[in-house]
């Protein structure tokens, strides 16, 4: 399903973004508020981007490739994870280039997604996780409004310790 706004094209991910994801997935200042640290093999993002495509296959999630629609540029992706039809509820994601970090690229593209996923996902409630310290991400959400709803110790393991992440909410 391609999802577009006004200034951006989201497409199902495909292994052939793997260069793009490359230039920020091995950048670690885009990476120290994600639950894996910064990758600096291009295979290892091969192989991420295989399996995220295969949950895609399998119906459990679904990732989006970030555009701009002008010039085709590529900016990151948006998730949608642990997809459970039967309780109408999602994860949500999204990670940008810091290149285009306070553009607004980051809320258009989730907007996108939340709208797609009231219709035709049919989810009630959406869940986001940020790690303590994010505010960048914690404010966004908040814009989208999402409210915070629990805080998760020690919830992901990263770098040899366990990171403390907040836990928001969305009724969708």
């Amino acid at each position: 399903m391609i999802l577009e706004t006004e200034r951006l094209n989201l497409t199902p991910l495909a292994i052939a973004d793997s260069p793009f994801l490359y230039r920020f997935m091995s950048d670690a200042e885009v990476m120290a508020h994600w639950d894996r640290p910064a990758i600096d093999d291009p295979d290892a993002v091969d192989a991420a981007i295989a399996a995220e495509i295969a949950e895609m296959e399998a119906g459990s999630a679904l990732y989006w490739s970030t555009r701009l629609r002008a010039d085709g540029a590529f900016l990151g992706y948006c998730e949608l994870v642990e997809i459970d039809r039967r309780r109408h509820q999602a994860e949500i994601g999204v990670i940008i280039d810091r290149d285009a970090w306070g553009l607004g690229y980051a809320t258009e593209a989730l907007a996108a997604v939340l709208a797609h996923c009231a219709s035709p996902l049919g989810l009630k409630r959406l869940t986001a996780r940020t790690h303590v310290g994010d505010g960048r991400a914690e404010h966004l959400l908040q814009k989208l409004g999402f409210k915070p709803g629990g805080y998760l110790n020690g919830h992901v393991g990263r770098d040899g310790e366990r990171r403390d992440c907040r836990l928001f909410t969305f009724a969708v």
